[in-house]
């Protein structure tokens, strides 16, 4: 498997065991002095959403943006395993646990203390769990090969491998193919949520009932989600407001709820989030 022949041998094995050497070390920091990891959301300025195959899985075609709200996760050593949600309504089994499971089928990982301090909303489009998973596998895999990193990262969601590598970026298949994109200019983000909620089996279960075209990807930076077909009057209301306080462009992010608007700049956008704050459940700025 190794360029030996080209390279030869004693090189070769020298960047293996370099790199075998820092992951060792990457492991032992986090495991002996604890860490605090940065675990960004994310918003899909591109989501068609195909019919769904004999499993009942939905092909993607999705263009993924990291933005600059974030989940904190605190690592330490402790007696025994104890993860910790700064909100409540986290259910016991959820993405932190499973990526924990899954790294200890690889690697030796004594007990730790997580703590999760919630900023990404639960259940909005954002992402926000699936980053917190592919915040432990990053770090507690560090110097892995990235073939272990994606193949535990899908195990546990379609858009996990996604946040492995953060940026801009297209996803296919299910989501869960990346291919990194050009980085475009800084924009300025409002987001915005309205009180009705979006369950993803739900709003995958109405698109069904609306034939459509699988969409390909575009050639221009347009904003699109299929999901906009099916979503609450709560959600759309907030796009059309958005537009009206001066967004360049507005769109659900993912199966929802959550909206987004970009902005031509930041005073523009903290002018409209002042005046849907009114309006919203949650909102805050942020930006790609």
């Amino acid at each position: 498997m190794y360029c030996v022949k080209e390279t030869g041998f004693w090189p070769v094995l020298d960047t293996v065991v370099m790199a075998l050497y820092r992951a060792v070390v990457a492991c032992k920091t986090v495991l002996d002095q604890g860490v605090t990891i940065e675990c960004r959301a994310k918003i899909n300025t591109f989501l068609a959403v195909g019919p769904p195959d004999k499993r009942g899985w939905h092909p993607l075609r999705t263009i993924f943006q990291e933005i600059d709200l974030a989940d904190t996760i605190t690592i330490e050593p402790a007696e025994v395993d104890e993860v910790a949600f700064s909100v409540q309504g986290v259910p016991a089994e959820n993405t932190v646990t499973k990526a924990l499971r899954l790294i200890r089928e690889h690697e030796e990982v004594p007990p730790l203390r997580i703590h999760v301090e919630k900023r990404i909303p639960m259940e909005s489009g954002l992402g926000g769990g699936s980053s917190d998973a592919a915040g432990l596998i990053r770090h507690l895999f560090a110097g892995r090969s990235e073939d272990l990193k994606w193949h535990t990262a899908r195990a546990i969601g379609a858009d996990v491998p996604f946040f492995l590598y953060g940026g801009r970026a297209k996803g296919t298949d299910y989501g869960d193919f990346i291919s990194p994109l050009p980085p475009l200019p800084k924009r300025w983000l409002v987001l915005a949520r309205p009180a009705e909620g979006c369950p993803t089996p739900e709003m995958f279960r109405k698109l069904e009932e609306k034939p459509r075209e699988f969409r390909d990807f575009p050639t221009e930076d347009e904003l699109y989600n299929d999901f906009e077909r099916v979503a609450p009057c709560g959600s759309l209301e907030l796009i059309e407001r958005l537009r009206v306080y001066g967004a360049d462009d507005a769109a659900l992010t993912g199966s929802g709820s959550v909206v987004f608007g970009r902005f031509p700049d930041r005073d523009t956008a903290e002018d409209a989030l002042a005046k849907i704050s009114c309006e919203a459940d949650w909102c805050c700025l942020s930006s790609t």
